[in-house]
């Protein structure tokens, strides 16, 4: 009789889990189970597999190099089950869990939760997790399930397409410019306050306007968040580059030298290859594809609407 233990697909779901956040207690949570349970599936699991999977230090659980090698793995086996269970069960179900999206603040702010509630109406077995924090996430480490980037990665495992354009202009407030020096050149521009990014902060090359715009400007106030950097200029601190799709909220925001300080970037997303057609990975996809392009209009200015 073989009483050598098994590991199962749950134990991988638990090593995933850890894995992926570098901690149990962010793991139960995820896994809606205790601190306990995890630390004994993920011993069970080393145990049975006869390898360290993990170094347990005071920053967290590190992966091993072994560790590391397995999760791919692991990954592997997950992805399978999650397209069995998409073929066994209805459409309905088999787009159940929890996506997490990374997007860049102005994109998940300005545009992306107002239109959650269609969302949820679409899929409400779905949950999605919205990180906008202004930094790189790794989609080979699963920190996020999908991204919209402007930058997307040039290598690796991964599905990219560009979702659309959208323009960026030099904007002011009104009750600003009217008090200030007329701007009839872009050697004007080097007379007025700049509002930008944190140069040491800019985790992507497409964020670093100005620059564009002229090489001459320094910013005089600068902040990691676009909110901030729209307070501050709607309140009339000077001059910033701000998306059009954000800016044309605000009427009391003019545009300054519009034909010659347009800038265009573009949105990209991007997956993991292996959770591509995986169902609430690609319901998210999917929905942001559609009312993206839906709403293309709004991301690109039109001189004519002025």
């Amino acid at each position: 009789m073989n009483t050598h233990p098994q590991f199962t697909w749950d134990d991988l779901q638990f090593f995933l889990a850890v894995a992926r956040t570098g901690h149990l207690s962010a793991a139960a949570r995820q896994l809606r189970t205790s601190h306990a349970t995890v630390s004994r599936r993920i011993d069970r699991l080393e145990f049975t597999l006869k390898v360290k999977l993990f170094e347990r230090n005071a920053r967290g659980y590190i992966l091993t190099p072994v560790g590391q090698r397995f999760v791919e793995t692991a990954e592997r086996i997950e992805g399978e089950t999650e397209r069995l269970q998409a073929d066994i069960s209805s459409g309905a179900t088999a787009q159940r869990g929890v996506v997490r999206l990374s997007a860049p603040e102005g994109f998940s702010n300005f545009f992306f939760t107002e239109r959650l509630p269609a969302f949820t109406q679409q899929c409400p077995a779905i949950s999605l997790e919205l990180v906008t924090i202004q930094q790189i996430m790794s989609l080979s480490r699963k920190e996020a399930d999908v991204a919209v980037t402007l930058d997307p990665p040039k290598a690796g495992p991964y599905f990219s397409e560009k979702i659309l354009d959208y323009s960026l202009h030099v904007y002011g407030a009104r009750s600003y410019l009217a008090a200030s020096r007329p701007i009839a050149t872009r050697d004007d521009l080097l007379a007025h306050p700049f509002i930008g990014y944190i140069e040491d902060m800019i985790f992507n090359p497409g964020l670093d306007y100005l620059g564009d715009v002229h090489r001459g400007i320094k910013p005089a106030f600068q902040s990691s968040s676009i909110f901030a950097q729209l307070t501050a200029t709607r309140s009339g601190l000077g001059l910033c580059v701000l998306p059009h799709f954000i800016a044309s909220r605000y009427p009391e925001l003019e545009i300054v030298l519009p034909q010659a300080t347009e800038l265009r970037r573009s949105y990209c997303l991007v997956c993991h290859r292996d959770l591509r057609d995986v169902p609430r990975i690609r319901s998210v996809i999917n929905y942001i594809e559609t009312t993206v392009r839906a709403n293309a209009a709004a991301f690109v200015r039109n001189p004519r609407a002025d």
